[in-house]
């Protein structure tokens, strides 16, 4: 091909390649009816997409549907060796893979490694676990190796906690259960071991998988699965005769991997299956002093009991240990349960007992590595008194042949001792919640369409670049900000709305609200916005809220208003754009409390001034009848006095309306320090617009300055960044901040007084 013709040929490709990003099917035909011959099957030079392998990657099954009917072939590979079939299963993408199956696509293909498609299906999600379906049903290779000798099926084990299901149905399947790493030497039950995965295990060893098998450097799958901690495993794998005692190359025996991690149940379990706890590694080390080392001191008081009895079986004289068998016997006996419990109902006497002879000739059959002779010893132990039968439950509880704690259920938690009437226990009350934490219901959330809850809202990101713009001196005209042609675009990123509430972002907020948004949306405390800004002390949050028409007068799970938190924690400024929104000032909680109750709680006596001028009832009692629970004594005095001016009801005794300092319901604390009252502020004058005069003078003036030809020609920029605020505005925040935190009394405690109360 000429040059200028494969230039060509490049120039149609990439155009193709085009439409379909497009969806443009009218220009595809006209490519494929009068471009170079077979184009829809072309590759473009640089990774080697073709037109149906991107449409594949978009999962768009109209496109694929409408390229395959044009002539492509499913089997066209890129650069990588990757056809669209293994491009769909990679990505989940189900459908499309379907489609390519039924136009007869090649599912026993392999890339340039020598993977096939079910490699690109060991990803741990459902879809991925049905294109792997998908590709079995239409004759997959599922014993298939890649170029270096790796069998698929090794590569599932190897991820086989997150894949649990793949694995099991690769094996179903006809995985070769030996499938082994010549690299390595590790084989799929080591693999299966080493991740914990109790299942897959029990499937290969119901197979007939050597367990005693050993990798390159004489590792077994009981040395994995102890270094791991799992202890179901270990429990499997002694059920089918596996060697806890194996040594491997660096002198290391399943029971110093468990000891080195820790796994106090493991090393009790593999010690009492046989292992030597007085074997040292090639660093000299047992088990127990490496336990030491790590500071596991429970592992190290099993390693010691371990040891004893050790030492006890090896003195010379003793008798003849029966408990190896005897515990293999048990191993097996609780592994293969359903299968003995069928094999005894058939010889059932209807007691659920059995006679001597057929559980002896059953549990031979079954079991190969115990003789006649100890399974009649076992046998001897169950039969009854009066030699009615064998109780098979008994057989399988183990507790007549075996030791005590040497049985599974030794190795479960310890039940909590009985506590003996009569004798009080000594000790420290826990702390009792009177309130549980109460959440709004998943079923009573309301929800967007994309499944995320309401109150999740996407983040405006922000994005500082010091070479381009200053954080104090900011771009003027928004076409001097082009952030947005240099910077990678973040992803989306949503957030609970209180959280950007509590940090001020404004900006978020103006865009949910935009959204449809509700602007008094409760989390899943019961909290709106408006709460979490009074609460945080957030001024400009709450002016921004307020002016959206948020309500001043909602209620959380407590009962509490916005004016609520703004009064416990300590935030005057706030309580007054409250109370000039429309908040109640005597709004009652749970306990029937109010603002100014939460004012005189937390020794405010400024807030506790405006509350009263704005209305409060000084009168009110919480649920218990009383009057306020905490108080100093400058707010006792004004309560007093303000009390003592009350007219006179008719009826009601005066001495039921004084408070008394040394009344029990009133707590009085150490005199604090003087605190100054903040200065009113100074009232803005509102703007006063005049009316223009409809005159032929004032046209004329309105018609020559251009006033009546305005265009709205703002320039809208592609990406809407945060601002970043300038060193000024954040000095006055901390300005703010610290003159709240000095009037409130802890100025170096920036935490509110809930959390003061909770940390004393």
């Amino acid at each position: 091909m000429l040059p200028v013709d494969k230039r060509l040929l490049n120039l149609q490709i990439y155009k193709l390649l085009q439409c379909v990003h497009q969806k443009d099917k009218e220009q595809i035909k006209k490519l494929v009816q009068n471009g170079f011959p077979n184009l829809i099957n072309f590759t473009e030079p640089m990774e080697g997409y073709s037109a149906l392998l991107l449409a594949c990657i978009k999962n768009d099954t109209d496109m694929c549907s409408f390229l395959l009917e044009q002539g492509a072939h499913p089997d066209v590979q890129n650069k990588m060796g990757c056809t669209a079939a293994m491009k769909a299963a990679e990505l989940g993408h189900e459908l499309v893979l379907e489609l390519l199956a039924k136009a007869k696509a090649d599912m026993t293909a392999v890339d340039n490694e020598g993977k096939g498609i079910l490699f690109y299906c060991l990803l741990p999600t459902e879809r991925h676990y049905r294109c792997m379906q998908i590709a079995l049903d239409y004759g997959a290779d599922v014993n298939n190796c890649t170029a270096d000798r790796k069998p698929l099926f090794l590569q599932a084990c190897e991820h086989a906690h997150h894949i649990k299901e793949i694995c099991l149905h690769l094996l179903e399947k006809g995985a070769n259960p030996n499938a082994r790493n010549s690299a390595t030497g590790r084989t799929a039950l080591m693999e299966a071991a080493r991740e914990g995965v109790v299942e897959v295990v029990r499937g290969l060893l119901e197979r007939g998988v050597d367990v005693n098998i050993f990798d390159h450097e004489r590792h077994s799958a009981a040395h994995f699965s102890a270094k791991g901690g799992f202890f179901e495993v270990l429990r499997v794998l002694s059920a089918y005769n596996a060697d806890l005692g194996l040594i491997a190359m660096n002198g290391n025996t399943p029971l110093h991997y468990a000891a080195e991690g820790g796994f106090s149940i493991c090393c009790k379990f593999i010690g009492q299956r046989g292992c030597d706890p007085t074997w040292k590694n090639l660093l000299t080390k047992t088990p127990r002093t490496i336990a030491k080392e790590g500071g596991f001191k429970a592992a190290v008081t099993e390693l010691r009991k371990i040891e004893k009895n050790f030492a006890k079986k090896s003195k010379l004289g003793a008798e003849e240990d029966k408990s190896h068998w005897t515990l293999r016997l048990y191993d097996w006996s609780l592994e293969h349960q359903a299968a003995l419990h069928k094999a005894f109902e058939a010889v059932d006497q209807g007691d659920g007992t059995v006679a001597k002879d057929d559980f002896i000739s059953v549990v031979q059959k079954q079991c190969a590595f115990v003789d006649v002779e100890q399974i009649r010893s076992i046998a001897e132990m169950h039969e009854g008194p009066n030699s009615e039968g064998i109780d098979t439950a008994e057989f399988f509880k183990g507790f007549k042949y075996v030791q005590k704690n040497c049985l599974i259920t030794s190795f479960g938690p310890k039940g909590k001792k009985k506590k003996k009437k009569g004798k009080k226990q000594k000790g420290k009350k826990g702390n009792v919640i009177p309130v549980p934490i109460c959440v709004i219901p998943k079923s009573a959330c309301p929800r967007r369409e994309d499944g995320f809850p309401v109150y999740m809202i996407e983040a405006v990101q922000s994005t500082a670049d010091s070479s381009h713009c200053k954080q104090d001196h900011p771009s003027a005209h928004p076409v001097h900000d082009d952030r947005a042609w240099y910077i990678e675009e973040p992803g989306k990123i949503y957030m609970n709305i209180n959280c950007l509430v509590r940090t001020g972002d404004i900006l978020s907020l103006q865009k949910a609200f935009e959204e449809g948004v509700p602007v008094d949306i409760k989390d899943k405390y019961y909290k709106t916005p408006l709460m979490t800004a009074c609460a945080s002390g957030n001024r400009d949050v709450v002016q921004y809220l307020l002016e959206k028409g948020a309500d001043a007068n909602a209620t959380d799970n407590f009962m509490w208003t916005p004016l609520h938190h703004a009064c416990y924690n300590g935030h005057l400024d706030i309580a007054e754009l409250l109370v000039k929104a429309g908040a109640v000032v005597d709004a009652p909680a749970i306990g029937n409390t109010t603002p100014l109750m939460r004012a005189i709680e937390i020794c405010r006596l400024d807030i506790v001034y405006f509350l009263i001028d704005a209305g409060a009832d000084i009168e009110m009692t919480n649920s218990n009848g009383k009057y306020q629970l905490f108080a100093d004594s400058r707010i006792i005095d004004l309560l007093q006095n303000k009390m003592e001016n009350l007219p006179e009801v008719p009826g009601k005794k005066a001495a039921e309306r004084v408070v008394k300092p040394k009344s029990p319901s009133i707590l009085m604390p150490a005199e604090p320090s003087q605190v100054s009252l903040p200065a009113v502020e100074e009232s803005i004058p509102e703007k006063t617009t005049h009316s223009l005069k409809d005159s032929v003078i004032d046209l004329n003036s309105l018609i020559t300055r251009g006033a009546t030809k305005k265009d709205d020609i703002a320039f809208k920029p592609r990406k809407i960044w945060a601002p970043e605020a300038a060193m000024e505005e954040l000095v006055r925040k901390q300005e703010l901040l610290r003159e709240r935190l000095t009037l409130d009394g802890h100025s170096e405690s920036l935490t509110t007084p809930f959390e003061r109360k909770i940390a004393e």
